[in-house]
């Protein structure tokens, strides 16, 4: 009989190559292991990424910076930050953030997507995910794809992250499938910096994702069997320690997390409004 597909998005298939052990925590173990506390920087993201869908959701003649104060309080994620200082200060660096980047943008012109879902099959994945962002731009042969992903976090990001990025060039991959249209330039749009790390893939590279992608289903797929077959699950699903382990949200139920550094929920927040300070 046929291998079943193996259902995944991005994050499911990251998941497992950061740390197997984490993957276990979040997919497999049932109940869900519990976990720590919000963390203030996912709130800051997810404020960020819905106030900009939100702007493209208006008609065109509102897609204007005075919209951007109601639009980041209207989804404004209040999870993680140490108080209420902390969490004002917060949306007002977004709110900057915003106002910068809509300054960047064409308001007339529309994207083909905004937080679209895109989905392909393979031999052996049966792979979706929504995309921040997908472009529709003039190519030498006609109109072309690009996808688009907002990043509100680490500073640094050049061509080699966007080149890397395995969930872009997945993106990239089922959104040239369902729109039927070449897509091979990813983009990481760096809100709090103002800059774009760019790449353009090619069939090759795409293919070549797409091939790692299914590598680690396969791996997942056969660490899930084992423990099914009554293996160890901690032989099958083993940890990865490093500094993700700081930030993981399994941490106090790994025995290997527990040992790392605890961070503050507010940490990361932090560092962005006082970027001078020294990280700890």
């Amino acid at each position: 009989m046929p291998e079943r597909l193996f259902v995944c998005t991005p994050s499911k298939l990251g998941s497992y190559v950061d740390c197997p052990r984490r993957y276990r925590y979040s997919y497999v173990d049932r109940p869900t292991p519990p976990k720590g506390p919000p963390w203030a920087h996912n709130s800051l993201g997810a404020s960020v990424h819905t106030a900009l869908r939100n702007w493209f959701a208006l008609p065109v003649d509102k897609r204007r910076p005075e919209a951007l104060p109601s639009l980041l309080k209207g989804t404004w994620v209040r999870e993680g930050y140490r108080d209420e200082v902390q969490e004002r200060a917060a949306y007002r660096r977004a709110l900057e953030w915003l106002e910068s980047y809509v300054e960047t943008l064409d308001p007339a012109v529309e994207p083909l997507g905004v937080e679209r879902v895109v989905a392909v099959k393979t031999a052996v994945l049966a792979f979706n995910g929504r995309a921040d962002r997908i472009d529709s731009r003039p190519g030498p042969d006609g109109p072309e794809l690009a996808i688009v992903d907002y990043k509100t976090g680490r500073t640094g990001l050049d061509s080699d992250d966007a080149r890397g990025s395995q969930a872009l060039a997945l993106y990239a991959y089922a959104a040239e499938r369902v729109f039927r249209r070449p897509c091979r330039r990813v983009e990481l749009h760096h809100l709090p910096s103002g800059t774009v790390a760019a790449h353009e893939h090619t069939p090759e590279s795409l293919a070549r994702q797409v091939s790692r992608a299914e590598d680690t289903a396969r791996d997942i797929a056969a660490a899930e069997r084992a423990v099914a077959e009554g293996g160890d699950p901690d032989t099958a699903f083993p940890t990865t320690p490093g500094p993700i382990c700081t930030w993981c949200d399994f941490r106090k139920v790994c025995p290997a997390g527990a040992e790392a550094p605890a961070k503050e929920p507010w940490a990361t927040v932090e560092r962005v409004l006082t970027p001078t300070a020294a990280d700890e």
